[in-house]
């Protein structure tokens, strides 16, 4: 079933759901599964499960010099969608990303997912690889999420790669794209990073799950823009509570984001780092509750791995 299909079944109710990362390379599913356990009772309607494209990493040889190594640490992400449907009878959506994938191995990845009857994708860009400084594309890749996009509803209308195939199998997929409340830290301003998410819009893409964010304000606001650029799609936030308090400085690094000035004095103040984290999570409970009386159509939560914070939150909100 589509996301967007659970939107509309149940038109006015805010859904729950929940984001994991694969296990690094040499784990196993059960890491995954004693992450979702515990957060099934909350029936999410779908789970997203994300792509992490290869690394560089330094790696001594036998000479006693450095070689730059090229690995991937966290694969499966389809194995691991295909086990969620499995376990839990619930979808899964996969990331694809434009970073370490030429057009042919898009499509083949998606034809892998159709066959899978996995039918909803989030298309991104993807992050720029450590030390490149600067996203590069695999060569005969795409440089954009636009362009993604434009692969997966080409598909979608039977349209491959090869000219050759004539009345090619259409696929069925729902395609979600990223937002950023706060702009992505490559656009010089909002207005044209809402642009940026229009093209996606017009090319096919039918949901927007936002980039985490800590002021609600940031978020209304952004959906008023959205509208006001003729975006009319669903807008999922996402959420993360701060749970250290060394967050406050390595999440707006991390994510550009910004930290309210209310949290951050709260958090300064605390002793402890168990106090902290209460703090992070009393905060999450309050976002939460004010988008759920918002009226958004779902909260997607990014577990990060601690199904114990992202729990509490749930049963206070859900």
């Amino acid at each position: 079933m589509k996301v967007t299909d659970y939107f509309k079944d149940k038109p006015g109710d805010t859904l729950i759901s929940f984001e994991v990362l694969p296990p690094l390379k040499g784990g196993t599913m059960q890491s995954i599964f004693k992450v979702l356990d515990p957060l099934m009772e909350f029936k999410p309607p779908f789970i997203d499960v994300t792509y992490h494209r290869e690394e560089y990493v330094y790696q001594k040889n036998t000479n006693g010099y450095y070689e730059k190594t090229s690995i991937r640490k966290r694969p499966g992400t389809v194995g691991i969608c295909a086990a969620i449907m499995h376990r839990y009878g619930v979808d899964a959506v996969p990331h694809l990303i434009c970073g370490g994938f030429t057009r042919e191995d898009t499509e083949n990845a998606l034809i892998d997912l159709n066959f899978l009857n996995i039918n909803n994708v989030l298309a991104l860009r993807g992050d720029a690889r450590r030390f490149d400084g600067r996203f590069i594309p695999e060569e005969g890749g795409h440089s954009y999420a636009v362009d993604l996009v434009k692969q997966i509803s080409e598909m979608n209308s039977g349209k491959y790669l090869d000219s050759n195939i004539a009345n090619g199998a259409q696929t069925n997929f729902c395609i979600g794209i990223a937002g950023y409340p706060e702009k992505h830290f490559e656009a010089p301003n909002l207005q044209t990073d809402l642009r940026y998410t229009k093209d996606k819009i017009d090319a096919g893409a039918d949901y927007i799950v936002t980039q985490m964010f800590f002021d609600n304000q940031n978020f209304f606001d952004y959906v008023k823009a959205c509208r006001e650029q003729g975006i009319d799609v669903p807008i999922v936030p996402g959420l993360k509570p701060l749970t250290k308090k060394y967050q406050l400085q390595s999440l707006p690094r991390m994510f550009y984001v910004n930290m309210p000035e209310e949290l951050v004095k709260e958090v300064q103040k605390v002793k402890t780092a168990e106090g902290a984290k209460e703090l992070g999570i009393e905060w999450c409970i309050e976002q939460s509750r004010q988008l759920k009386e918002f009226g958004v159509p779902c909260l997607h939560y990014y577990t990060m791995g601690d199904t114990d914070t992202i729990k509490r939150i749930a049963k206070a909100v859900f």
